[in-house]
């Protein structure tokens, strides 16, 4: 029984230290920061990720470079023919804007042909050339008899 007088009276000691704790409030103990730089850098808070209201465009635009786009034609002038013929290399005119994986992806679309490597230039006239070298299974005169109507 005593120790639940004990017990009872140690309670009512720390219930009367916490009150008068909360009423003195606890800025007595304050120190003040030591600043060691002269220049003050602002404190990272925290920054929430957005969360919109509302979208800002009603709908998203379609892809930009699709494969018909990034593909212009193929070409064929004598240099272009000596290329598929001797080097089993197609050569295309391209968007500016494509890159080689590009091609490589529309020209696997398109025509279901596999690319080794793929060498682009920009002509003069401001054009983008593509020398596309096929795999060697693959025959590059049948490619542009049959898919590309070339030869």
């Amino acid at each position: 029984m005593a120790s639940k007088v004990s017990a009872k009276g140690k309670g009512l000691k720390q219930a009367s230290a916490a009150a008068k704790a909360a009423l003195k409030g606890d800025s007595a103990h304050k120190t003040r920061k030591v600043r060691t730089s002269t220049t003050f850098h602002r404190p990272k808070t925290l920054t929430l990720s957005r969360a919109p209201k509302y979208l800002r465009k009603s709908i998203a635009h379609a892809p930009r470079l699709d494969e018909h786009k990034i593909i212009v034609h193929p070409l064929n002038t004598e240099s272009a023919m000596k290329k598929l013929e001797e080097n089993n290399t197609l050569v295309f005119i391209v968007d500016i804007k494509a890159n080689k994986a590009q091609i490589k992806e529309a020209l696997k679309k398109l025509y279901e042909i596999d690319v080794v490597k793929i060498n682009t230039l920009i002509r003069p006239d401001g054009k983008k050339k593509a020398f596309c070298k096929l795999t060697p299974d693959v025959d590059a005169l049948d490619i542009a008899a049959t898919k590309l109507a070339l030869v």
